[in-house]
This record gives structure tokens, sequence and C-alpha cells, in this order.
């Protein structure tokens, strides 16, 4: 019985904590811009158990791989969090004091020497090529990322590399910078099994073209970007004049929150009839039935529904195939 509890011990170790849960999902959700969502999840991040400090140092630490305006926009949003939670009662733990331990007469010294330490590989000065070609990025890249924000011990470097990966997950076009921080991440003891978590994580948060980026780069067989159950339906609609304003107006609010908060819409796409404004069509694409009914149970669908169930006439529902699956992803990668 004792060699079990401990093979179940050593099992649980390997995987992601629920803190380190939250820490991906808040870095996630931070590089997508994902304001709403993220607003959610900072909330559970300190309910997980999350200090302040923590969440404040992995957002600080996110403007140097998704930019300043993602990375303050989040910060704002964790503001208010914690404003709300403290005019709630909520008493959260601030956590370590924000320590910067800098060598100021040689921050690039100090920066070389920790990415030494994190890619377990002698570091050059300057780096070659991109160093060679452009030093100042160089020296950003040592005395600022390395030497400024990864010299603060508020977080582990574990801590820091599940920040990066998982916002570089959640990036088109950085499959490079993400293979070496996965990398990295090894070194720093994420384990294989932790970063399978991981894709699954960005899989629900972002997607699953964004999951399988990191599938792919550690070997692991990658997830089905369209789902065999994948929905595609037609809804026709014809809607009472008096209400036609009104109802364009819910359609168009509800519409947005769907696309926008939900992993498991694709598309929802309205449109009327040019001749006929009061018959309206909307193109509904989700990604599995599941994530269809998932869809029915949201605050934003039963408004709609409940608010407009008075202004609809005529209600018909027709479920399509469709003849080209992959084709269909690339209209809307060329929407964007």
């Amino acid at each position: 019985m004792i060699k079990m509890n401990a093979q179940q011990n050593k099992t649980a170790n390997m995987d992601l904590s629920a803190q380190q849960q939250s820490l991906v999902k808040i870095s996630a959700l931070t590089a997508t811009g994902n304001l709403q969502l993220l607003n959610v999840e900072l909330n559970k991040g300190l309910d997980s158990g999350l200090t302040i400090n923590e969440i404040k140092e992995a957002l600080v630490q996110l403007y140097a791989y998704c930019g300043f305006p993602r990375s303050l926009n989040a910060i704002n949003v964790f503001m208010t969090v914690v404003k709300e939670r403290e005019e709630k009662g909520i008493n959260d733990k601030v956590g370590k004091t924000i320590v910067v331990a800098n060598n100021p007469k040689n921050k690039y010294e100090q920066g070389r020497k920790v990415l030494e330490e994190l890619t377990k590989t002698p570091q050059s000065k300057p780096a070659p090529g991109f160093g060679e070609f452009a030093p100042r990025i160089d020296a950003f890249l040592k005395e600022h990322l390395f030497a400024d924000i990864f010299v603060s011990d508020v977080l582990s470097y574990k801590q820091r590399e599940l920040v990066t990966i998982a916002a570089l997950a959640s990036i088109p076009g950085v499959d490079g910078q993400l293979q070496a921080h996965i990398n990295i991440g090894k070194n720093t003891g994420i384990t294989e099994n932790q970063l399978e978590q991981l894709a699954m994580l960005v899989e629900t948060n972002v997607n699953k073209t964004q999951g399988n980026t990191i599938r792919k780069i550690i070997g692991k067989p990658l997830v089905p970007v369209i789902e065999k159950d994948m929905m595609v339906r037609i809804s026709e609609i014809e809607i009472l004049p008096e209400y036609l304003e009104d109802y364009k107006s819910i359609l168009r609010q509800e519409a947005a929150a769907s696309v926008k908060i939900e992993p498991g819409v694709i598309a929802i796409f309205p449109m009327f009839q040019q001749k006929i404004p009061t018959e309206v069509r909307i193109i509904e694409i989700y990604a599995s039935k599941a994530a269809y009914q998932s869809h029915l149970q949201t605050p934003h669908f039963q408004h709609y529904k409940t608010t407009t169930l008075k202004m609809v006439k005529t209600l018909k529902l027709v479920d399509m195939n469709s003849l080209d699956n992959e084709t269909m992803l690339e209209v809307f990668s060329k929407l964007n």
C-alpha cells in the first residue's frame, strides 16, 4: 500500500498544479487579448493560491513576448479584479516583494549568465546571427529580459518558462522561439507530460491549431482541427417588421460574444435579404455537437433566446454537410 501511494504521488507531481494551470491560461489569454475570459481566469488564479505579485510578474514578463499593448491591457484587467475582490472582502495574498537584484555595472553579463543557466549551453557575446546584425536587440534581450525580469525570484524559472511557452504557443508564426523555450522549459523541470497538458490548455483557451504547435514540437499526435461531428447549420428566420431593428441589435451582440468568447464557436454569421430585410439567415458553424450544446447554455445565448422570442414569426433550422472541410478553413484565414 505504501508503494502504491508513493507511485500515485510521483504521478501527481508530474501533473501541472492548479496554480501552474492558471499561469498557463492567464498567459495564453493575455497573448491573444481575450480580456473577458482573462478576467475569469485571473479570479480563478487567485482562488487557486497564486499571489498578487506572482500574477503581476507574469503579466509584466509577457510584454517581452506579446507586446506592451497586450501586457498593459491584462494588467488593467488585473487591477480591476484585485479592486473588486477587495471590495467583496476577499483577502488575497500579496506574496513576495518584487525586488530586481540586477548588476547595474554589467547587466549584459548578468543576463548572459542567466541565459546560460537556462539553456545549459555557452552564450557568446554577441549572440551569433541576430545579435551581430542588430546588437541593440541582443543587449535588450540580455540586459532587460534576463537581467531585469528573470532575476526577480517572485516566479521561479520553471514558472517563467510555463508563462513564456503558453504565450508563444498561443501566437501564430513563432514556432522557432517556441521550440527554443520548450527546450529551456525542460531544463527547468517541465516534463513532457506537463507539456502535453499545456497543449491541451492552449487548445481549450485558444484553439486546436495553436495547441498542436506544442504537440508537433514534442512529437505527440496532433489533434484533428475539424471534429467528425462538426456542426454546420443555416437558420432561416422571419422577423416581425415592428421588431426588426431591436432584433438585429440583439443578434449582433449575441453573435459577437459567441465568436469571441467560445472556442467551440467557429462562426456565427448573420445576414438579411436585401429586398426583404425581415428575412434573416444565419450561418452557424460549431466545432462539435458538444460545443453547440455548450453554446446553448451560455448567458449571451439565453439572453438572445428569451428576449427575441416574441420577435420571431417563423424559424427553420437547416443542418448542412460541408463538401470540403479543409478549404472551408482557408476562408476564415483569408478574412484575417
